[in-house]
């Protein structure tokens, strides 16, 4: 397949990733709508270490997924405490706790 492919790929997904951060008010959603953000931001990466054939892509791609995954840990926990505290997990309730 050719390079093009993939990076239309990955600006799709990061197109719809942003989306969902900017659009949805519920802070699952928003969390996975960053994961597609990750997940296109490896392929580009994946694409272009192909092309120039080094592995330089595919140890960002490694860390990014490290990344990802720690952030769901720690967001989910987020989530988590702030749905025990509200009953909810509505991002617009979340700005009534500004101090």
């Amino acid at each position: 397949m050719l390079i093009n492919n993939f990076l239309l790929l990955g600006a799709v997904l990061f197109c719809i990733g942003v989306y969902g951060v900017i659009a949805r008010k519920n802070a699952v959603m928003v969390l996975m709508s960053i994961e597609l953000i990750l997940n296109s931001v490896n392929i580009n990466l994946l694409a272009f270490s192909q092309l120039h054939d080094n592995v330089d892509g595919n140890t960002f791609a490694l860390y990014i997924i490290a990344v990802a995954a720690a952030e769901v840990g720690v967001g989910l926990a987020m989530v988590l405490l702030i749905y025990r505290n509200r009953k909810s997990i509505s991002l617009d309730e979340l700005s009534e706790m500004k101090g």
